[in-house]
């Protein structure tokens, strides 16, 4: 958790001004469904997006 977290401040939050609440939990949302869960890659796939690693899962 400590990593996504450093992570997440470092690619999102530290770059981002937030005027609301909302707005900063609608963004941070947004970057964890959007981006993290499935365009970024990940070390425990074998530097591959989850959703590469789901589509070739399914070919094989």
């Amino acid at each position: 958790m400590e990593s996504f977290f450093a992570t997440l401040k470092t690619e999102l939050i530290y770059d981002e001004r937030f005027v609301t609440r909302e707005d900063a939990r609608a963004k941070i949302f947004e970057y964890i469904e959007m981006f993290y869960n499935r365009e970024r890659r990940h070390s425990s796939l074998g530097y591959q997006s989850p959703a590469n690693f789901e589509r070739l899962a399914t070919l094989a």
